[in-house]
């Protein structure tokens, strides 16, 4: 859904991105339940599209993929401190897609030749306390996107690395379990 997010108000915004997440096809049970989550959340915070939202707020990312859809490049977390996919805050934009379009090319310097327009999965995860922010969840909208030929990673203040792998040196780092799910709808397992 491309939106000019200058031109809406706050709830024709959240109106927008609340539509992205309904309109996703939920492929099973666990995944229902991840979209009724998120739509009781954005229903109850008229602020979810912010990151002043202390309890929670909606998140956008992207699964980068080789041209060749052989290997996904993740990037170590520094406040984290483990791999994921690329993606954050949507900072009051309601196109979803966009944001994860945008959090990629930040944090991995490739520019995606192309990205799913619909969600591919839906997440809701926890967000430790830190000095700066309490305990909070990022409810996630994913994406699914592909570099061009050639594509060539450049690490952002984000990140202590950017890596390659194959969907097998994949599934044997210590990934979450959304992110294993992820690479598996990514790579068709």
């Amino acid at each position: 859904m491309n939106v000019d997010a200058s031109s809406l108000d706050g709830t024709r915004a959240l109106a927008c991105a609340r539509a992205t997440v309904a309109a996703y096809a939920a492929r099973d049970a666990d995944q229902q339940l991840i979209q009724q989550r998120i739509l009781t959340f954005v229903d109850a915070h008229a602020d979810t599209l912010w990151r002043t939202c202390l309890a929670g707020h909606l998140t956008a990312s992207a699964l980068l993929l080789d041209d060749a859809r052989e290997h996904v490049l993740l990037h170590h977390h520094k406040k984290l401190e483990r791999w994921l996919q690329f993606g954050g805050h949507v900072d009051g934009d309601p196109d979803l897609a966009r944001n994860a379009r945008r959090e990629t090319i930040e944090e991995s310097g490739i520019a995606p030749a192309w990205i799913s327009p619909d969600p591919i999965d839906l997440d809701v995860h926890p967000i430790p306390a830190r000095p700066e922010e309490p305990a909070h969840d990022h409810h996630d909208v994913r994406f699914l996107a592909v570099a061009p030929p050639s594509a060539e990673e450049c690490i952002s203040e984000e990140s202590n690395e950017l890596r390659w792998f194959t969907p097998a040196a994949a599934r044997a780092l210590d990934l979450d379990v959304s992110l294993r799910r992820l690479i598996d709808l990514a790579f068709g397992r």
